[in-house]
């Protein structure tokens, strides 16, 4: 299975540690959601190995993907829920319903009751969960009832039912209950929501010794079971909130003059989206941060803010006070401080990736370029600079050059030529036409020359370009041809006099580094063909308008950029370029009348 450079340095820097990961498609769609125990070990097995139907497809349409890292599996389950509903992703067929995790609520009646529900609505009761299926949520609620003698009817029946008498019900359907007598009870059930068990669980602890003591072994062994589910249950669930807020939660995180900023989007109680940015800042660490943030909400109206926004705990916080007011919190302990902490790690994560990957792409680049420099038998490769040609069928021809300084694009440098002189459909004399005016001008203007020239073709197309070198200009500069195959992928490097193919390992540094400027040759040069097209084609289409010459047909270009927007111009749009009266509803009723017989 081919995976690509980009993917393989990412899979190599995937932290041991649970949370959930986005795979995108060349497009930057989230195409699939999944969960991991371990980030490292799951994703790195999409790319190894076979795979069913199913994950084979996935795999072919995965061109990036990311990672957000939680602190327990639990929270990673959650998150992965809360994402899929919110990217829909075509590859993952559960949980693209409504259909939410289930909850366990204390109910705010006279007297009390905890059922299972599916649903969250705040203000009526105190939610615990959510729980990864509802056979969990059940048996929590089961053992809770034997722990706490609440009310288990929806209605009150007239008479005692069974759980009264096996002491699981204090009965307030034959018996007064004082609604005091529920106090201790909801104080520690609410301890135990809000992650404070300790007093729940000693409790339980001294019962079952009570009951094993006194020889009521069923009883004892309930409380150990009852034990060990609030063992599994007490693990804070902090990507879901059930107070159905909407927060945003920042962290960040700083390491040689580079700060990496985590946002973690809370909407409707619920982690659904992370926003991640890494940049080098000047000053101090909490500057660039409180900058970065009064920046992001500049462009927020007040509908558009969330309910909260959570921020760690900072030297000076007047200011960011003062500008984001009541809706800004430190919390320094609790649910908001997890999500905090929560942030953070993402933050740091992304920053050990950032220097991680940028110190194995110096790697890359130098082993690229020192392999080809010992194939190619030359002393030096820093600048590296690609030829191509595009047209159909000779139509619109054009000509783009690509720059590559120690292994990078420089795309300041790019250059993209239309070729006029040349006859339509002679590449090799568009090849000739292109060298001409490049090397021309920068001989003239004594700019850098490139260490090495490849034009992407074979031996036609080099020696094209050395006629123009050395027989015009005088110029010995290496020139290699980038040949490709019937699926226009890089087939072979050609080089030296008579033109041989070099001997690369395909799976090398130096073979990926051609195969990528080949591509990226390609790429610019079509793309620049693409655009050419598109105004010719408008222009073809102002030349029928009569009263539109040269100098009102560029005007028009300049500014309208597209036939579409010129169409939907208004006669004041048009005049304001420079067109009098009569003239814009000449090209208006023209636009009109296309439009109609097209």
């Amino acid at each position: 299975m081919m995976v690509s450079e980009h993917i393989q340095h990412k899979l190599s820097l995937l932290p041991d540690r649970p949370g959930c990961y986005l795979m995108k498609n060349e497009d930057g769609d989230v195409i699939y959601v999944g969960k991991a125990t371990s980030l490292k070990q799951r994703v790195r097995s999409y790319f190894t190995g076979s795979h069913d139907v199913k994950t084979t497809l996935l795999v072919q349409d995965i061109q990036d993907f990311e990672v957000i890292v939680t602190a327990s599996p639990m929270e990673s389950l959650i998150l992965e829920m809360n994402l899929i509903k919110k990217y829909r992703p075509k590859y993952n067929v559960l949980l693209k319903d409504d259909k939410s995790y289930p909850y366990i609520r204390l109910t705010k009646e006279t007297h009390p009751r905890l059922e299972v529900t599916r649903r969250v609505k705040k203000g009526d009761g105190v939610y615990f969960g959510p729980y990864p299926d509802v056979a969990a949520a059940r048996e929590t609620k089961r053992l809770f009832d034997r722990l706490y003698p609440l009310r288990k009817c929806r209605t009150l029946p007239k008479r005692a039912c069974l759980y009264y008498h096996l002491g699981q019900c204090l009965a307030p359907c034959i018996h007064p209950v004082d609604p005091s007598t529920y106090e201790p009870i909801i104080r520690d059930i609410m301890r135990f929501l809000r992650g404070s068990a300790s007093e729940v669980r000693e409790r339980v602890e001294e019962e079952m010794h009570r009951a094993s003591e006194a020889w009521d072994f069923e009883r004892a062994a309930e409380l150990r079971d009852l034990l060990a589910r609030l063992d599994t249950v007490q693990e804070k669930q902090r990507v879901t909130v059930t107070d159905g807020a909407d927060r945003d939660v920042f962290g960040y995180a700083v390491e040689k003059g580079w700060i990496s900023i985590q946002i973690l989007h809370m909407r409707q109680g619920r982690l659904i989206e992370r926003k991640s940015d890494l940049f080098p800042y000047a000053f101090s660490a909490e500057d660039a941060f409180l900058s970065y943030v009064t920046q992001y909400y500049a462009r927020f109206d007040e509908d558009s803010m969330p309910d909260e926004i959570l921020l760690p705990l900072l030297e000076d916080q007047t200011a960011i006070g003062e500008y984001l007011g009541t809706r800004l919190r430190f919390p320094k302990r609790g649910q908001g401080k997890g999500l905090i902490d929560m942030a953070f790690e993402n933050a740091r994560v992304a920053l050990e990736e950032h220097f991680a990957m940028a110190e194995r792409d110096e790697r890359r680049r130098e082993e690229a370029l020192m392999g080809l420099m010992r194939s190619l038998g030359l002393a030096q490769i820093e600048r590296i600079e690609a030829f191509d040609n595009a047209h159909i069928q000779g139509a619109g021809a054009v000509s783009a050059v690509v720059v590559f300084d120690q292994g990078e694009p420089n795309k300041h440098a790019y250059r993209k030529y239309r070729l006029q002189k040349t006859p339509a459909g002679d590449d090799y004399e568009a090849l000739r036409e292109v060298a001409r005016r490049r090397f021309t001008r920068l001989l003239r203007e004594k700019e850098r020359l490139p260490d090495l020239i490849l034009v992407d073709g074979g031996v036609g197309q080099m020696r094209a370009l050395k006629e123009v070198l050395e027989d015009e200009l005088g110029l010995n500069l290496p020139v290699g041809g980038m040949v490709k195959d019937e699926k226009h992928k890089t087939a072979a490097l050609l080089f030296g006099e008579p033109p041989e193919e070099v001997a690369l390992d395909r799976r090398g540094a130096a073979w990926m580094l051609v195969q990528r400027i080949q591509d990226e040759v390609h790429r610019f040069a079509q793309s620049y063909h693409h655009t050419v097209r598109k105004q010719s084609f408008f222009a073809s289409q102002l030349d029928d308008i009569p009263g539109i010459g040269p100098k009102r047909k560029a005007l028009l270009l300049k500014h309208f950029g597209s036939i579409k927007r010129l169409q939907e111009a208004t006669i004041d749009e048009l005049k304001a370029v420079g067109m009098g009266e009569k003239l814009a509803q000449t090209i208006q009723e023209y636009f009109q009348l296309f439009h109609s017989k097209a």
